[in-house]
């Protein structure tokens, strides 16, 4: 499949390490590469400002999603070339889903932990068939990755589900991965004979 937006989820801050800088830059300018939009949450700050800014500086395209109350604390990013403003940090996640054709997960916080989350179980109830990545610079989301077979193990989280989650730490190989990407026919609950 190819891509017109990719949506990213990613931290407000640029993190502790230089590397994650360079993850964005490099998934930014990547994206422009294969002429692919992005649509975030809008912020101009962290790693979220870091890829919009990577993505403008190379001649690329950017939308961004915010709700009014992050808006007016002047968090919002004013260089793009499109922002929509909401009101809910609700309506902002089902904005960005609506537009994009897949989502790529870089380092962050609660916030990146909370968009991810909610699209994947969007794609485990089959409200979407859109590939969702992970940018795994330097291993960031390997903890998480770990938890999410223990998922697998202890019955709560089909493997056919799990492996939803594509994962690299090249942005090239993560994009080709998306690409390729075929959703699985897969019913969502573990035993229906519990129901």
């Amino acid at each position: 499949m190819s891509f017109s937006y990719l949506c990213i989820f990613c931290g407000s801050s640029p993190g502790k390490r230089e590397v994650y800088t360079q993850g964005a830059q490099a998934l930014g300018a990547h994206m422009v590469e294969k002429s692919i939009s992005m649509v975030f949450g809008g912020g101009k700050v962290g790693l979220m400002g870091i890829i919009a800014d990577e993505i403008l500086t190379k001649g690329g395209q950017v939308v961004g999603v915010i709700p009014d109350f992050l808006m007016k604390k002047e968090v919002g990013h004013t260089g793009i070339q499109k922002i929509h403003v909401v009101d809910t940090m609700h309506e902002r996640k089902q904005l960005m889903s609506e537009i994009a054709d897949g989502f790529v997960a870089m380092p962050g916080g609660f916030g990146t932990l909370d968009e991810l989350a909610e699209i994947l179980t969007w794609a485990q109830l089959g409200l979407h068939q859109k590939p969702i990545g992970l940018l795994n610079t330097s291993g960031y989301f390997d903890g998480l990755l770990t938890f999410m077979d223990t998922m697998v193990e202890e019955g709560y989280l089909k493997a056919e589900n799990r492996a939803m989650v594509l994962v690299d730490n090249d942005p090239r190989k993560l994009l080709e991965k998306m690409a390729a990407y075929s959703f699985p026919e897969v019913e969502k609950w573990l035993n229906k004979d519990q129901l």
